[in-house]
């Protein structure tokens, strides 16, 4: 595994270090990149030829449906439309498949030592058996392309194998500890049938001089050479420290702590592979939920793993929880400080146990020939009455049911139990009841509910006592911004759902019968000979016919908020960001799960770490805990990390610092922003240039962000401007970090999140102040 530390008793001292080259320079890199392309040619020509003959099959299915109409069924013809059966549902699976699974579908290869493998199997150490024979061979290697389908080619060899298959187990099981016969793992990216990139992950302590290993298992290959058995040792206990916490029992919570740079998210996606594959009944049936902090990240854990696309795995942003709701828009600090903390529950509960805007506050109407007058406070003793033991939205029948009681006791008749049967029978089915039920007790969408808190004195009314009067004004006003924008925040997501565990899923109102003219269910009458009749469709039952919403307020409320799903695993990174909200929200989802928890308090951007870890704690439950610690940073040249570091120790002298272990001789570079800021950021971004060959990020806070756009995209694309929040588990060849003291103002956890910027660039940074 690579790109990773652990704890050890053997550290590297400054003088020991020597400067390490880069991984995977652009020539062997295409290189590469050329031969892995050829394979996935072959493969697609293949995968078409696939598709020709599921098509053959399937018209010879259809040619037995047509000799099945015209001849009297008898046993044998019987038989016959049974096989017919089995062909095209074949025919059809395999369609489906070769049409779903193309994009990536080669995304890993193996590069197999017999040799290596023989003397495991001899000692115990690896599974043998598994049947599979060699795609290419040279003395005792062998490739194996790993794949979403298995591909074979006219010779029945296999090109790639499925990724369930036993052959391919090691791929997510091979560690340098327990290598499996693996001397390279390849993780191919594409787009389309298009291979972009390849990264590596070296098993062996030392690569045999003929394999080319790129990307960060380049890192790792150069440590163990160019520092002699010394370095080798601690690689070694590295390596095995990782292979402990990725097969780490997968029940309870297993925690991965560690400075930036230290390869935790690399240690914890191979987890939960590992256990994906270990353990597929479980983890396949309950599911794999991955929390990240940004849109930005969940696309990086696609491109460093895969198979983590894989149905069973739920790959989520903070923004994008909840499938009704995606969005990267932050609070202020203040405002995400209010909405995260578990004080605003008061004001959620109390909203939605509240009256709903402009619904009536009074009931009048001749039921069974009796005046009934029901006031405002009856209606509210009923409504909380109801609420105390029902959700809203589940509750319509047991509220009306509780209504038609009141109004019989304000009556004031007693005794009379026939007449009360008949009252709350005529109440039952009462046009005027059934009105009223529809305006005083509607379905409502927690979205809903939390726009209502736009309004400052509802706030305030229901959050008397729980939130400061300062805190008020800007609250509602970020739900008034909402609705202006059409947008929520990140933060209003883990409100949404506290609402919706509340009131319930909005339930559908019940279908009117159709008419027998109505027809549904034959969608194509041309084989009967009819051609005048079509079916009637109606824009409820077409969902092509729904058209995009543009009204901000619709955009909140678009689509439908379903019941909470859970899962077997759950897979948080930079847990320590997460509010206790969001805490409270990501349990709700792991209610019976295990987890793997990835964080650096260091790095932290909620500011009230002991709030946060009350509600951690709750979402774990009391399972038993496992920690695993990563000490070691290989992202950060030594000058780059030592300036973060320093930075840090200011405010945070007990933070986690690791060590690190590259040097590049090159310190940052400190300059100052200047009054023209995109002709600073320009000079410094072309600099950058020359010097590095990969990805370059502006790292601007919101006060500079629009200004900064012209840079984005330029050096062919190598140039993006990002906000400091959605840097979080990312890593770029270079930054430039613009006007540090406005990241630390404007960021909810101050100079932590400045750590963070400052923690992103591998081989050269600019700061400007």
């Amino acid at each position: 595994m690579s790109n990773a530390s652990s704890q050890r008793t053997t550290t590297p001292g400054p003088r020991d270090i020597t400067p390490v080259p880069a991984p995977g320079g652009p020539e062997e890199l295409a290189r590469e990149i050329a031969v892995e392309q050829a394979h996935v040619d072959r493969v697609h020509e293949e995968l078409a030829k696939a598709g020709l003959r599921a098509d053959t099959v399937q018209a010879e299915g259809l040619a037995r449906t047509e000799f099945g109409r015209l001849v009297e069924i008898g046993d044998a013809e019987g038989a016959g439309l049974f096989e017919r059966d089995a062909l095209m549902f074949h025919a059809a699976k395999r369609r489906t498949a070769l049409d779903t699974q193309y994009e990536g579908l080669v995304f890993g290869r193996l590069d197999i030592d017999h040799a290596m493998l023989r003397a495991d199997v001899a000692a115990g150490t690896a599974a043998s058996g598994n049947g599979h024979r060699p795609t290419t061979t040279s003395d005792d290697r062998e490739v194996r392309y790993i794949g979403r389908l298995g591909v074979r080619d006219d010779d029945y060899e296999p090109l790639v194998i499925d990724w369930r298959a036993p052959a391919a187990s090691a791929f997510y099981r091979a560690t340098p500890t327990q290598p499996m016969g693996v001397l390279r793992r390849r993780v191919l990216r594409s787009r389309g049938t298009t291979v972009i990139g390849v990264e590596d992950d070296l098993m062996v302590p030392e690569a045999p001089d003929d394999l080319v290993v790129v990307g960060d298992g380049a890192l790792m290959a150069a440590l163990t050479r160019s520092r002699g058995e010394r370095m080798r040792d601690i690689v070694a206990t590295i390596q095995a420290h990782q292979d402990e916490a990725i097969r780490a029992s997968a029940r309870g919570v297993t925690e991965i702590t560690g400075g930036p740079g230290t390869g935790k998210t690399v240690v914890a996606l191979h987890r939960a592979a590992y256990l994906l594959y270990s353990d597929r009944r479980r983890f396949e049936s309950g599911g794999i939920l991955v929390i990240g902090p940004s849109g930005a990240y969940t696309a990086y854990i696609e491109r460093v793993l895969p198979s983590l696309g894989e149905e069973s795995v739920v790959l989520r942003a903070l923004g994008d929880v909840l499938d009704v709701v995606h969005t990267e828009r932050h609070d202020s600090p203040a405002v995400a400080r209010t909405k995260g903390s578990t004080r605003i529950r008061t004001l959620l509960g109390a909203a939605a146990r509240g009256r709903v805007p402009d619904a009536p506050t009074e009931f009048r109407a001749m039921v069974a020939g009796r005046p009934v007058r029901l006031e405002a406070r009856d209606l509210d003793r009923v409504r909380s009455q109801v609420l105390r033991q029902h959700q809203r939205n589940t509750a319509t029948g047991a509220a009306q049911a509780a209504l038609g009681e009141a109004a019989w006791a304000t009556l004031g008749v007693s005794g009379d139990r026939e007449a009360k049967a008949e009252f709350l029978d005529r109440w039952e089915d009462h046009l005027d009841v059934e009105a009223f039920m529809q305006a005083w007790w509607p379905q409502v969408d927690p979205r809903e509910v939390l726009l209502w808190l736009a309004d400052p004195a509802l706030v305030r009314r229901h959050a008397r006592g729980t939130l400061r009067d300062e805190e008020v004004g800007p609250l509602a006003a970020s739900f008034a911004h909402a609705l202006a924008t059409g947008s929520w925040s990140v933060a209003d997501v883990a409100l949404i759902d506290d609402l919706s565990a509340r009131v319930g899923p909005v339930q559908e109102a019940e279908q009117e019968e159709r008419g027998f003219y109505e027809i549904e269910e034959l969608e194509d009458l041309s084989s009967y000979g009819v051609t005048e009749v079509q079916p009637v469709r109606s824009a409820a039952r077409d969902s092509s016919s729904a058209v995009a919403p543009t009204e901000p307020r619709e955009r909140l409320l678009a689509g439908r908020i379903d019941r909470t799903d859970e899962y077997a695993h759950v897979l948080v990174d930079e847990a320590q960001d997460l509010s206790p909200m969001q805490w409270r929200m990501i349990g709700r989802r792991g209610r019976h799960a295990s987890w793997t928890v990835v964080g650096d308090a260091a790095q932290a951007s909620w500011p009230d770490a002991a709030e946060a870890a009350a509600a951690r704690e709750e979402a774990f439950g009391s399972q038993a805990r496992q920690r695993f610690h990563m000490d070691t940073n290989y992202r950060n040249a030594r000058e780059i990390f030592d300036h973060a570091a320093e930075v840090v120790r200011r405010e945070v002298p007990d933070a986690d610092i690791p060590q690190a272990v590259r040097e590049t001789g090159v310190q940052p570079v400190l300059a100052p922003l200047g009054d023209d800021p995109l002709a600073t950021v320009r000079e410094a971004v072309g600099a950058l240039l020359g010097q590095v060959e990969g990805a370059i990020a502006v790292i601007a806070p919101a006060a500079h962000a629009e200004r900064l756009g012209p840079v984005s995209g330029s050096g062919e694309g190598r140039v993006q401007v990002i906000d400091p929040m959605s840097t979080k588990g990312l890593e770029y060849d270079a930054t430039v970090v613009v006007d540090p003291d406005e990241i630390t103002r404007e960021s909810p956890g101050g100079i932590r999140v400045l750590y963070v910027a400052l923690t992103r660039a591998a081989h050269r940074m600019t700061v400007l102040s």
